[in-house]
């Protein structure tokens, strides 16, 4: 340990090292259950590009694990500590460099926050889509660790359809950059969406330039009821099939709006088994809601309620907002699933959750981007109670296995970390886990970047 701290204080100031074992304690987690932790060795939090390469030498030469780390809102475990580990958490290095009218970029460092950053661009007459649900607090840096997603991702896309650029400090402290800031470009290997979404295990992004699109007019939403899930899954379908662009599609299960209800007394009706919200951000969206109004109508929605400006909007959509505080409402513990299915499979997820909740006879609530077929289960339980728990974590598996058999994937925008290192072998099979692993040594033969993740 003393060699290690005389190492790293070598290039870093005091207050960018911390070794009391409460405060590095509070470091050792992100937000997933389920995930174990080490406890760090030291946690550093660098300002300077130059700072990571010092602590990444340091690594290198004394073969130390490093696990970076932006605000550990992540739900899969990617950020936790592994015994004995330097946890480099990112938070300091916040600045947005640039923001480019006319290049409609931004060039910003891994730890400004996303929702900073989407209004920093706002004042600007620009727009950065990607908006995970944690965008008050969750960084930049994490959103591309993990490839986070969002509510606007069936219209604009997700974190990686914005990554034009990066700079890349390696596991042996040397700096690359990868990308571009051009409109265009396709010279050579696309590091740049190798990076994305590999949980910090290739290397530390210090650096991102970010495409930007010009923003768009005010949305309007609507909400529509259903008796059943199937049925607004009906409604989803024929809302993609008929070429329509919504710019937010998403949809809540009974049993969610049940608990969005209770905590927030809603005056949804009883009877309301689904709810779908949809809004469009168009130069007529009133047009775009009435014609998929109908389609929720013929779908067999019950009401269906468009708002009649911003306001009745934000009003409308703040129940889908509600969904996961709703949710850990209702028991002690949560386990938040991400499972992105084929839309035409959707209803058949959701109805297969329903039929695993009862068979582990736990409350499983759906909230779904449903646009783009990913799924949300929220696994309420007991912590305290062992039995309860293992019944949550088995209902999990059995909710991933479903995804796999409806053509899915284990994750669409949380990630893998620790939690789904299994389920990921699963998905990409012996072949493609050798190739991935390949991959990962090339970057780091010695394997002390976020160890013990992914694979």
């Amino acid at each position: 340990m003393g060699d290690l701290l005389d190492h790293l204080r070598a290039g870093l100031p005091d207050d960018a090292i911390l070794t009391d074992p409460d405060i590095t304690a509070s470091y050792a987690n992100d937000m997933a259950s389920f995930c174990e932790a080490g406890a760090p060795a030291v946690v550093v939090l660098p300002r300077t590009t130059a700072e990571v390469q010092h602590v990444m030498r340091t690594a290198t030469a004394l073969r130390i694990p490093v696990v970076p780390q932006g605000a550990r809102t992540g739900l899969s475990g990617a950020a936790n500590a592994s015994e004995g580990c330097i946890v480099l958490s990112l938070t300091r290095m916040d600045r947005i460099l640039e923001i480019s009218p006319v290049d409609r970029v931004a060039v910003v460092e891994p730890g400004v926050v996303n929702a900073v950053l989407s209004r920093a661009v706002a004042e600007r007459g620009l727009y950065y889509p990607p908006d995970p649900s944690s965008w008050e607090q969750c960084t930049i840096g994490g959103n591309i660790g993990t490839g986070s997603g969002g509510l606007c991702c069936v219209k604009y896309g997700v974190t990686a359809e914005y990554v034009l650029g990066l700079e890349v400090v390696l596991a042996d402290g040397r700096l690359m950059r990868t990308g571009r800031r051009t409109a265009k470009g396709v010279a050579g290997y696309d590091l740049t969406r190798l990076f994305v979404g590999s949980e910090g295990s290739l290397g530390i992004v210090v650096e991102a330039t970010l495409a930007l699109k010009p923003a768009p007019p005010v949305q309007l939403a609507l909400a529509a009821e259903f008796p059943s899930s199937a049925a607004a899954c009906e409604a989803v379908c024929a809302i993609m099939a008929g070429g329509h662009v919504p710019s937010l599609l998403e949809l809540m299960d009974g049993t969610t709006v049940r608990a969005v209800n209770d905590m927030a007394h809603m005056e949804l009706p009883e009877t309301t088994e689904a709810l779908l919200m949809a809004a469009f951000d168009t130069h007529d969206p009133s047009a775009d809601l009435q014609a998929l109004g109908e389609l929720c109508r013929a779908a067999g929605a019950t009401q269906v309620v468009p708002a009649e400006d911003a306001a009745e909007s934000e009003l409308l959509l703040q129940a889908r907002r509600m969904a996961l505080p709703a949710m850990e409402r209702v028991s002690t513990a949560t386990m938040i699933d991400d499972v992105c299915v084929p839309r035409s499979a959707l209803g058949a997820m959701i109805d297969g959750v329903a039929d695993i909740a009862e068979k582990y006879d736990l409350t499983i609530g759906v909230c779904a981007h449903a646009g783009d077929g990913n799924t949300h289960p929220v696994v309420c339980f007991d912590a305290a109670d062992a039995d309860e728990s293992r019944r949550a974590r088995e209902s999990f598996d059995e909710i991933m296995a479903l995804g796999l058999e409806l053509g899915g994937t284990i994750t669409g925008e949380h990630g893998v970390g620790v939690l789904k290192k299994e389920w990921l072998a699963r998905e990409l099979g012996p072949v493609g886990v050798e190739m991935q692993r390949g991959i990962k040594e090339v970057f780091d033969p010695l394997g002390i970047l976020n160890p013990g993740k992914l694979f």
